[in-house]
């Protein structure tokens, strides 16, 4: 069997030749001993009817499997010559054809050095667009915080909203302003409380 790869031919055929030649090989081979089964059955077949035959099934076996392997080793040296043949004037392209979708190299053909500087900018494309893939899954997250942060911006305005009309209902003109004297009242009691903290220390140290 070739050892040659022949993927030209694979390309074009869709199957490398040498499994072609192998199937044959097995076909013939299973052909054959399906023939020499039949001849079997027919000898033995021929001498039952045979008076005082001395013959017996399994001199005739014996006989059949020494044929088997004579013709066995004929047809491996045909075939041989067969797979040469087919490998070298049927299933070969030659080297000055080219494929229909090889067509655009022979118009365009291109030195090693100018496909290597292909392949690194293909590198260099595929590294761009993973960057890009990335910095877009980015966007896509912050947005979706984004989204998280306005709807928790406008849940606290209809907090606000339903504040400052409980406001009004007791009596507040006003629910920013009572917002804003709130935040003073509590810096002035945050402050306090320091002071208290430091002159608890201070006694504490005393």
């Amino acid at each position: 069997m070739s050892v040659d790869p022949m993927t030209y031919e694979a390309q074009f055929f869709g199957f490398t030749p040498q499994t072609c030649m192998l199937r044959i090989y097995i076909a013939f081979q299973d052909y054959l001993f399906e023939v020499m089964q039949a001849v079997e059955q027919v000898i033995l077949k021929k001498l039952g009817d045979l008076p005082g035959c001395e013959i017996s099934p399994v001199q005739v076996r014996k006989c059949a499997e020494k044929f088997l392997g004579f013709m066995k080793g004929r047809f491996d040296n045909l075939f041989d010559k067969m797979e040469q043949l087919f490998l070298q004037l049927i299933l070969h392209i030659p080297p000055n054809i080219l494929l229909p979708e090889d067509k655009p190299q022979e118009l365009h053909p291109c030195s090693e050095e100018e496909f290597r500087l292909l392949q690194e900018e293909i590198e260099q494309l595929q590294e761009k667009y993973k960057t890009e893939l990335g910095a877009k899954q980015a966007l896509l997250a912050e947005l979706e915080e984004q989204k998280i942060m306005q709807a928790q911006l406008k849940q606290t305005l209809v907090l606000f909203d339903e504040l400052e009309n409980a406001g009004r209902d007791h009596g507040t003109s006003d629910f920013r302003e009572s917002l804003v004297f709130l935040v003073q009242n509590s810096r002035k009691l945050q402050t306090i409380r320091d002071t208290v903290e430091r002159e608890g220390k201070r006694m504490k140290i005393l």
